[in-house]
């Protein structure tokens, strides 16, 4: 048995205890193996101490084939811990720099191991009813940044998280402590996790791994390549903001700087006539003084429209017009066109008093002025009837004269107006109503606003009714 070759005896009939030893293996080719070309190999006899070890397949494709988990790229010391998961509303506002409508939704938030994920539901729930191969949208802590916002939203307890790769989340929770332990919780996790440029290699092959975000293939297709030393070398320098780099910038900075000083100023401008004067948006004195008149021709050639084939028309000022047509008209009137408003694309009278309402409430200050608001309010809280007539008459004469003018011809024509209540069903109160908020407004405003709209309504429909009395005569 000493002199035969290891071929025969292989070939013999094979020990249990040499089983034990664990020496002969005969490996056949099947069609359950999944390493077929390991399969063919020949046998070989093994010392106890020597241990077989599987072949690993180093082919990316296999990776995905596989499905492989969290647990098949991190040991057991390694799997993340959820720190803390609840319901928030989310909304993503950027995606990769690019900025995205906001949308808020309700979203299941778990953050574990220097990420968050989003789910539709609970996440229990939600494992249990995925789809094979859905990955959750989630973020990546490493490099991130977070703030409280009160610009991006209108809601209160809102705050920000922008990641490295230009991605911008907004979360948000109407309970105070709630939304205060998400933010810390947060937080300490950025701050636990190294900084953008020492983000490890374990990282990436974490975002392999699990995620299919955008942000994923950013990071995939500069990282997961490796590039030449020289290439990498001369990324880390673009990376690190190298020094020419801060002069390029610093010469630009310098190029506009002298650039806007040397920008001719908006007088000037406007006397070479380049840049003319805006009708919407301007003040009204100012309107006033470039056409030589206390009241704008604008609402000059608005009022004589709508008195000529408006009077009788059901709902007038309450009615609008077509919006794109007011904004076309208000073009026109801004590029000091000649206007027509008896033109055909002007027909529609609704259009001709929805764009006099706009320039109203386009002024900077009203035409009740910001510093006598408060007073038009105490003059219509008193209850002697003749009191509030000569209170409001007095700070009528107290305006400015371009105010005062515009003012009177406006209550004039809307008394007109209302004559016609039994055709056109517009009384002074509905009046009241539509131009109210639009004439009278606070500079700053407050938790009184139904209030103040409730008096700024009454003040109009006062100075309607008892017009003859607060503009008969400027001399009391």
């Amino acid at each position: 048995m000493q002199g035969l070759p290891a071929s025969d005896i292989s070939s013999e009939k094979p020990n249990p205890t040499h089983q034990n030893i664990g020496a002969v293996q005969m490996r056949i080719k099947s069609a359950n193996s999944h390493h077929d070309r390991h399969s063919q190999s020949k046998s070989m006899i093994l010392s106890e101490n020597v241990k077989v070890k599987e072949p690993i397949s180093r082919h990316r494709r296999n990776h995905s084939q596989h499905n492989l988990i969290l647990t098949d790229i991190i040991s057991p010391k390694e799997q993340t811990v959820v720190e803390k998961e609840g319901y928030l509303l989310k909304a993503k506002i950027a995606d990769g720099g690019k900025k995205l409508r906001k949308n808020w939704s309700t979203s299941w938030i778990v953050l574990a191991g220097g990420k968050i994920e989003f789910y539709k539901e609970s996440k229990q729930p939600a494992l249990a009813n995925l789809k094979a191969g859905y990955k959750p949208e989630w973020v990546d802590l490493c490099g991130a940044h977070i703030e409280w916002t009160t610009e991006k939203s209108s809601r209160k307890n809102v705050f920000q998280i922008t990641t490295i790769s230009g991605n911008e989340f907004l979360l948000q929770s109407d309970i105070d402590f709630i939304i205060l332990d998400w933010f810390h919780a947060i937080k300490n996790a950025i701050d636990r996790l190294p900084k953008e440029q020492s983000c490890t290699p374990r990282n990436l092959e974490f975002k392999l791994q699990r995620s299919s975000s955008s942000e994923l293939l950013s990071s995939l297709s500069t990282e997961s390549k490796e590039p030449k030393s020289e290439h990498r070398r001369s990324l880390i320098f673009r990376l690190n903001y190298s020094a020419s780099d801060t002069n390029d910038r610093n010469r630009v900075k310098s190029r506009l700087k002298k650039f806007i000083s040397r920008r001719p100023s908006l007088k000037t401008l406007q006397e070479k006539g380049l840049i003319k004067d805006q009708v919407f948006g301007s003040h009204l004195h100012l309107v006033c003084e470039h056409e030589n008149s206390t009241v704008p021709l604008f609402v000059k050639r608005c009022i004589e429209a709508v008195e000529k084939r408006g009077l009788d028309v059901d709902g007038i000022y309450r009615v609008s017009g077509n919006l794109a047509t007011i904004q076309k008209l208000r073009f026109v009137v801004n590029q000091e066109e000649k206007l027509n408003l008896d033109d055909s694309q002007w027909e529609d009278i609704h259009v001709v008093t929805g764009a006099l309402k706009m320039f109203f409430r386009e002024l900077p200050e009203p035409l009740f002025p910001y510093c006598f608001f408060e007073q038009f309010l105490e003059a219509i809280k008193n209850p002697d009837s003749n009191t509030r007539v000569k209170s409001i008459r007095r700070l009528v004469q107290k305006l400015p004269g371009p105010n005062r003018d515009t003012m009177k011809i406006l209550f004039e024509h809307l008394k007109k107006i209302a004559a016609k209540e039994s055709v056109n069903l517009m009384t002074t109160q509905s009046l009241g109503i539509v131009f109210g908020p639009t004439l009278l407004r606070p500079e700053k405003e407050t938790g009184n606003m139904a209030v103040h709209m409730l008096y700024q309504n009454q003040i109009v429909e006062l100075m309607l009714s008892e017009y003859n009395k607060i503009f008969s005569s400027e001399e009391d």
